[in-house]
C-alpha cells in the first residue's frame, strides 16, 4: 500500500466513504440536482410562495420523498407537511450542520435520477416589480412636465 491508500483508509475509518458530489449533497438537503423535481427556498417555505407548484408536484410525482431543512422554523413547514400528507408522500427533516449552510427550505425528490432541467419556481415577484418601475419612469414628474410642453 502506498502512502496516499493508507491516509485515504483512515480518513474513510475516521469520517466515512466520501460520497460522489457532496458539495451538492449539502446544499440540496442530502439528495442531488439530478433526482429533484421541485426545490423550495428557505424563503419561499417561510412566506408560503410556491405552495401551489408543490401541491401540483406531488399530485404528478407520487413516488417522490419531500425532504425539509430543519434550521426553518417548524411553524413555517407545516402547510408543506400538509400538502405532503395529503397526497401520502413521506416527508423527512433533516437538522444537521451541512443543512445550515443552504439556501434550500425543501426538495421534492426520488432516490434515482430524473435530470428534470428546471427545479426552482420563478417567482412573478420579479416581474411584477419590473412592471412598477416601468410604470414609476412612465410617471415620472420629468415626465409629465415633458408632456405639458409637447
Amino acid at each position: 500500500m502506498s502512502k496516499k491508500n493508507v491516509e485515504d483508509y483512515l480518513t474513510e475509518g475516521m469520517y466515512g466513504t466520501r460520497l460522489p458530489k457532496d458539495h451538492e449533497r449539502k446544499q440540496f438537503l442530502g439528495t442531488l440536482r439530478e433526482r429533484i423535481v421541485l426545490a423550495l427556498t428557505k424563503g419561499q417555505v417561510m412566506s408560503n410562495k410556491g405552495l401551489e407548484q408543490l401541491e401540483k408536484a406531488m399530485k404528478e410525482n407520487p413516488e417522490a420523498k419531500l425532504i425539509i431543512n430543519g434550521h426553518v422554523s417548524y411553524r413555517f413547514l407545516t402547510e408543506e407537511k400538509k400538502i405532503a400528507d395529503k397526497y401520502g408522500i413521506p416527508h423527512s427533516t433533516i437538522t444537521n450542520e451541512e443543512a445550515e449552510d443552504t439556501n434550500i427550505g425543501a426538495v421534492l425528490t426520488y432516490d434515482y435520477a430524473i435530470d428534470k432541467e428546471e427545479i426552482f419556481i420563478q417567482e412573478e415577484t420579479e416581474q411584477t416589480n419590473d412592471e412598477e418601475e416601468k410604470k414609476e419612469e412612465d410617471g415620472s414628474f420629468f415626465t409629465k412636465i415633458r408632456s405639458w410642453f409637447d
